[in-house]
C-alpha cells in the first residue's frame, strides 16, 4: 500500500510543479506585454458642482 501513496505523492509533487512553472511563465508574459502605465486608469476630473 506504501508504494501507491509514494507513486500518489510523486504525481501531486510533478503536477505541482508543473503548475508553478507554468504559472511563473505566464507572469512574465503579462509583465512584458503590460505598457508602463498605472494598473488602474485615472478617475476623469469632474466639472465644479453648480450650488
Amino acid at each position: 500500500m506504501a508504494t501507491k501513496d509514494d507513486e500518489r505523492a510523486a504525481r501531486l509533487k510533478a503536477a505541482l510543479r508543473d503548475n508553478l512553472r507554468r504559472r511563473k511563465a505566464q507572469a512574465r508574459g503579462r509583465a512584458d506585454d503590460a505598457p508602463d502605465a498605472p494598473s488602474e486608469p485615472e478617475p476623469e476630473a469632474q466639472p465644479p458642482r453648480k450650488r
